[in-house]
């Protein structure tokens, strides 16, 4: 069994620094990099590529709305022509600063608001999988198990990964719960890990109403900016090699 380990990174801005980032990168096999909109700079963006070639992680982008205030979690009213150019716009970019350092760019992950709007909307997850695969056919396109984004993606005949993570709490439909609702957030590291592991090796989860779900799992999502983030990645990485799960890159 195997399982990749992505964290979402790059979302410093300016003089503001978010995550712990250089902390948490050499224990993770797939970086998620912000591309400006959502957060992120140029400066922000260059780093972040160098520090994930230097480490050996593979790289990806993290396109989000334009909406830097919000931080790419407030919902936004944009048609599937402009979904699809403001994925490409972003995922344009990072493939600049990768072919600058001489990286590979692996994957697309949708970030916040974008990809949860577009696990349930097929117009909107069929634009942003059509964009992906107009830059370059082979990106793997990350995202919620079980949700619109991974059926766009296989439609079409682009790559996907089916990603579950260890510290949101599912709806009864695969979808995450809304961080504003009561446990949607999963703070006890222990019951987190396990949950992971249980994920992983049956293919389950018990969602927040207590009923059992189905869903696949290709990576882990772990979040880089709570401050317990480096022991956790640390912990969950340690329990999946005691559980023989291999970790690897997409």
């Amino acid at each position: 069994m195997r399982i990749d380990l992505n964290c979402d990174l790059g979302e410093s801005f300016g003089a503001w620094t978010m995550g712990l980032d250089s902390q948490v990168i050499p224990f993770i096999t797939s970086a998620n990099i912000a591309c400006g909109w959502h957060a992120g700079d140029p400066l922000v963006m260059d780093a972040t590529v160098a520090a994930c070639k230097a480490a050996g992680v593979a790289v990806g982008a993290h396109p989000g709305f334009p909406d830097l205030m919000g931080f790419g979690r407030r919902n936004v009213a944009a048609s599937p022509q402009e979904v699809r150019a403001y994925v490409q716009y972003q995922v344009g970019a990072l493939q600049a600063f990768c072919a600058a350092h001489g990286v590979v760019l692996r994957h697309v992950k949708p970030h916040g608001a974008l990809y949860n709007m577009a696990g349930k909307d097929e117009a909107l997850a069929r634009a942003i999988a059509e964009g992906i695969y107009a830059i370059n056919p082979a990106l793997v396109l990350l995202g919620l198990a079980g949700s619109k984004i991974i059926e766009a993606a296989a439609a079409i005949g682009l790559p996907f990964a089916r990603e579950i993570f260890a510290d949101r709490a599912y709806e009864e439909d695969g979808a995450l719960v809304a961080r504003g609702k009561p446990g949607a957030m999963i703070h006890d590291e222990d019951f987190a890990i396990a949950r992971v592991v249980r994920m992983i090796k049956t293919g389950t989860v018990e969602a927040i109403t207590g009923k059992v779900i189905q869903l696949q799992a290709d990576s882990v999502c772990v979040h880089g900016d709570g401050p317990k983030a480096l022991a956790f990645v640390q912990k969950i990485r340690t329990a999946l090699k005691s559980e023989g799960v291999a970790v690897q890159a997409l």
